[in-house]
C-alpha cells in the first residue's frame, strides 16, 4: 500500500495491529528478497508489492510459476477475515480494486508471445540452455563468431541448426582463423539443440523478438503497468526457465540508462524459484551474473527474488539485497536449522525478540521484515502482519484473461511471427550453389576429355562407313546440347550470386 503523502510503502503491521512497518521506496531499486516455505504467505507479499509499485507509477514484471498472480486484475471480495485485518491495521480509506496487466506467455498460449532472436541470446546464456561442457561451449562461441563475421543473422532454431552443420563440414577454413572445431563438439550441440527441439524450446526463438521497452508501460490514471509472465508450462523445463531470466537481466542492463539513485525505481522485476538462475551455473556466468545485479541497481532497476530460503542464494549475491521480508521457515532437518540461524543472523537484532526462534513461529501472512532507512543502512528487523491486497486472492478467469490479452496494443505486434530470409536461408543457397558448380565443373571437364578422344580420333584418319557418321553427327548434337545446358546453368549461377 503506497502512501503517497508520506511517501513510503506500508507493507505490514506488527505491535498487536498497531505499529506499521515501511519501505522507503528511494530504497526499493537496492534490491530484495521474499523466502520463506511453502504456504506462508510469500505471494500475497509480492502481490502487494506489486500493488504499491504500480500505485507509484513503476511498471513491474512477475514470473507466475503457479499460475496464481493473475487475481491482480480484478477487484478483491470483501471477505469478513480481510475486513477483521482492516480493521485491526487502522487503514483508512481501503478499497478493492484491480490493476493494469499484461499477459506474456513464452508458448503463446496463455499470454502474448515472448520470443528473442537466437543472436540475441548470445552463446554464453544458449551453451547454458543446452548444457553444454566447456570445450563445447567454446565450439559454440565460434559459431556464433563466424555467423557474425559472415553477416548470418541467427535468429530462429533453424538458423542455429544450419550454421552448426555449415561449421562442422567446413572446419577445416575455420581452424587457422578461430580454433578447433572438433567433430565431437559439433555432434554434441547438434543432440542437444533436438533434445531442447523435442522439449519445446524452439518456441522461444524467432521474430518479432520482444523489445523490453514495451514493458516500461502505464495507464491512463499513469499507474504502472504489471507484466504477469505464465510460466506454468516454461517451468517444466527449469534450465529454460532460468535462463530465461538471466536473459532478461542481461537484456535490461544494456538498454537502461544510468540514473544514479532515482526517487523510486524505473521498473521492478520479481524473480520466483530464483535458486533455479544459480543452480549449477558455471563460475563465468555466475560472476556475470552477480556483476549485472550488482549494476543495474544505477539504473533504477530493483530485482526482487522469491524462493524458500535465503540459503538458495549465493552470498555474493544476498549481500546485494538490501530489503528483506522472511516468512516461516520450518526446521526439520540439521541443514534447516543451519539455514533458519543463516537467515537470522542477515537481520539487524531488535531486542524485544530473537529472530531464530520467531522464524519458526511465524504464521501465515506474519513475516520478518527488514527495511533499508534514507541513509541506505538496514533498518532493526520488525515483526508484522503483511497489510491486504486491493486487488482478488483468487485466479483471473479465462475469458477475463483472453480479454484483456485482446485488447492489449502489444498483441498485435508480437502475436503475428515473421520468417525473414536469415542463415538458414543463406546456407542452404549457398549450398546449391556449391552444388550447381560442382555439377557444372564436372560436366566441362567430361566435355573436355570427350573432346580430346575425338581430336585424337580424327588425328587418324579412318573410312567411315554412313552408320558411324551418322552416329558422329548424334554425338556432335548430343555435345552441342551439353554445352547450352552448362551455359545457362553458369549463367543462373551467376546471377544468383549477383542478386544475393
Amino acid at each position: 500500500m503506497y502512501l503517497k503523502d508520506e511517501n513510503k510503502i506500508w507493507i505490514a503491521t506488527g505491535g498487536g495491529g498497531k505499529e506499521p512497518v515501511y519501505m522507503l521506496p528511494k530504497m526499493m531499486s537496492r534490491h530484495g528478497l521474499v523466502t520463506g516455505a511453502t504456504g506462508t504467505g510469500k505471494t500475497t507479499t509480492i502481490k502487494v508489492m506489486a500493488e504499491a509499485f504500480s500505485d507509484m507509477g513503476v511498471p513491474v514484471f512477475m514470473a507466475d510459476i503457479k499460475g496464481d498472480v493473475s487475481g491482480l486484475c480484478k477487484p478483491g471480495d470483501p471477505q469478513d477475515w480481510i475486513e477483521e485485518k482492516i480493521k485491526t491495521m487502522g487503514i483508512q480509506g481501503f478499497t478493492y480494486g484491480g490493476y493494469p496487466v499484461c499477459f506474456f506467455d513464452v508458448y503463446g498460449k496463455e499470454g502474448i508471445p515472448v520470443r528473442t532472436t537466437v543472436s540475441g541470446m548470445g552463446p554464453v546464456l544458449f551453451a547454458r540452455i543446452l548444457g553444454l561442457n566447456e570445450t563445447q561451449a567454446g565450439v559454440l562461441q565460434i559459431i556464433f563468431r563466424i555467423a557474425d563475421d559472415s553477416g548470418l543473422l541467427l535468429l530462429d532454431f533453424k538458423d542455429l541448426r544450419a550454421m552448426v552443420q555449415y561449421a562442422g563440414e567446413h572446419a577445416k577454413e575455420f581452424t587457422t582463423k578461430y580454433g578447433n572445431i572438433t567433430t565431437a563438439s559439433v555432434g554434441a550441440i547438434q543432440r542437444a539443440l533436438l533434445t531442447l527441439e523435442e522439449a519445446g524450446g524452439d518456441f522461444f526463438f524467432g521474430e518479432p523478438a520482444l523489445d523490453m521497452r514495451d514493458w516500461l508501460a502505464w495507464d491512463s490514471d499513469g499507474r504502472g503497468v504489471i507484466n504477469i509472465l505464465n510460466c506454468v508450462t516454461l517451468f517444466q523445463n527449469p534450465l529454460l526457465y532460468s535462463t530465461f531470466l538471466l536473459w532478461m537481466l542481461s537484456e535490461l542492463y544494456e538498454i537502461m540508462p544510468e540514473v544514479g539513485d532515482p526517487d523510486k525505481p524505473k521498473v521492478v522485476f520479481f524473480f520466483d524459484e530464483a535458486h533455479l538462475l544459480f543452480n549449477d551455473a558455471p563460475k563465468a556466468l555466475l560472476d556475470k551474473v552477480e556483476q549485472v545485479i550488482r549494476l543495474i541497481r544505477s539504473k533504477g532497476v530493483g530485482i526482487y527474488f522469491i524462493s524458500q530460503s535465503p540459503a538458495d542464494i549465493p552470498d555474493s549475491v544476498l549481500s546485494q539485497l538490501g530489503n528483506k521480508i522472511q516468512h516461516a521457515l520450518r526446521a526439520y532437518t540439521p541443514n534447516d536449522q543451519k539455514a533458519v540461524r543463516a537467515a537470522a543472523a542477515s537481520f539487524r537484532p531488535n531486542p524485544a525478540f530473537d529472530s531464530e526462534t520467531v522464524i519458526g513461529e511465524l504464521s501465515t501472512g506474519e513475516a520478518l521484515v527488514s527495511a533499508l532507512d534514507e541513509k541506505g543502512a538496514p533498518q532493526m528487523v520488525q515483526r508484522g502482519f503483511i497489510t491486504p491486497p486491493r486487488c482478488n486472492f483468487g485466479v483471473a478467469e479465462p475469458e477475463l484473461v483472453s480479454k484483456l490479452i485482446q485488447e492489449s496494443p502489444l498483441s498485435a505486434k508480437y502475436s503475428t511471427v515473421i520468417d525473414r530470409a536469415s542463415a538458414f536461408e543463406t546456407l542452404e543457397q549457398t549450398e546449391k550453389q556449391e552444388q550447381m558448380q560442382k555439377e557444372q565443373e564436372a560436366a566441362a571437364a567430361q566435355l573436355q576429355k570427350e573432346q580430346q578422344q575425338q581430336q585424337k580420333a580424327a588425328a587418324r584418319p579412318q573410312p567411315q562407313s554412313r552408320s558411324s557418321k551418322a552416329v558422329d553427327r548424334a554425338v556432335s548434337s548430343a555435345m552441342s546440347q551439353i554445352g547450352r545446358s552448362v551455359g545457362r546453368e553458369l549463367i543462373r549461377g551467376l546471377l544468383g550470386s549477383l542478386r544475393r
